[in-house]
């Protein structure tokens, strides 16, 4: 009698969690799977050929600036999470995570007036010669602004991550590194890096899928012409053309996307809680 209370007990606790994720993903992914086949009063693969036809450049685009601004982010998080962990900096550590409470539409808004053409950032080149500000250079309309701004943004979540994982390695391997003739960078990526390798993986898949999703930065420093994220072009497909069976089409392959991504992390916590 008390194992089957267990039973129930412990079956009560995953309810919830179960019913948030079936209500929040699974029927909304089926509902986005199913519609994505219709096409006006039929079904079929249209919307995925009109899809590989219009946004095929689009894919490839978004998995190329989330790939480059993934590198760009877990180098500087690695590094930073790194020297935070060997010398303690209460203020350093602080101005990191700001960027955490920042919302995502004013990362965009802050970003335009920061690398426009006539904005911060080339004002202040062209004190020292750097800039012509009758000919700027533009960073804020093209791709190189998108990473910008999703390294930035994304950054105190990384740390966080990173600062985690490396304050949970024991302070012998660090003094023993130090022992042995090592420095500070020698230290992160040969002692603390391999030791939080399992940590930093399943930080870049998270922040991977994230960056995937992104829209508010994307629409707000993409350029009006070329390629465009996936998001954008989702938006565009229903706000502007109507079109759910597209949209859903590009939802659909989005969630392909993130689902390698997604599965490595579920196989990683899973790995990590058989070796607990």
């Amino acid at each position: 009698m008390t194992s089957f209370r267990t039973r129930i007990a412990g079956l009560a606790l995953f309810v919830p969690a179960i019913l948030i994720v079936s209500v929040l993903f699974v029927y909304p992914f089926l509902q986005s799977f199913i519609g994505s086949f219709r096409v006006k009063n039929s079904w079929g693969l249209k919307n995925y050929l009109d899809m590989l036809d219009l946004y095929k450049g689009d894919l490839l685009y978004t998995l190329v600036i989330s790939l480059a601004s993934l590198l760009i982010l877990l180098s500087f998080a690695i590094i930073l999470g790194g020297f935070l962990r060997l010398k303690q900096n209460a203020f350093l550590e602080f101005l990191f995570k700001v960027p955490l409470f920042i919302p995502f539409v004013v990362v965009g808004h802050a970003m335009r007036v920061f690398l426009a053409p006539h904005g911060t950032l080339n004002a202040i080149l062209s004190l020292i010669g750097l800039v012509d500000l009758q000919h700027p250079p533009s960073i804020a309309f093209s791709g190189t602004g998108i990473v910008i701004a999703l390294t930035w943004k994304n950054l105190s979540f990384a740390l966080l991550l990173m600062m985690g994982a490396f304050r949970s390695i024991d302070d012998s391997y660090i003094e023993a590194s130090y022992n042995l003739g090592g420095k500070s960078l020698r230290t992160i990526f040969f002692v603390l890096m391999p030791m939080a390798k399992g940590s930093i993986a399943v930080s870049a898949v998270l922040i991977f899928t994230s960056m995937i999703g992104s829209f508010s930065i994307p629409i707000m420093l993409g350029s009006g012409s070329g390629p465009q994220m996936v998001m954008v072009d989702l938006y565009y497909q229903i706000v502007y053309q109507n079109n759910y069976g597209l949209a859903n089409a590009l939802g659909v392959i989005s969630y392909l996307m993130s689902m390698g991504a997604a599965i490595y992390y579920l196989k990683m916590v899973t790995t990590n809680e058989i070796k607990n």
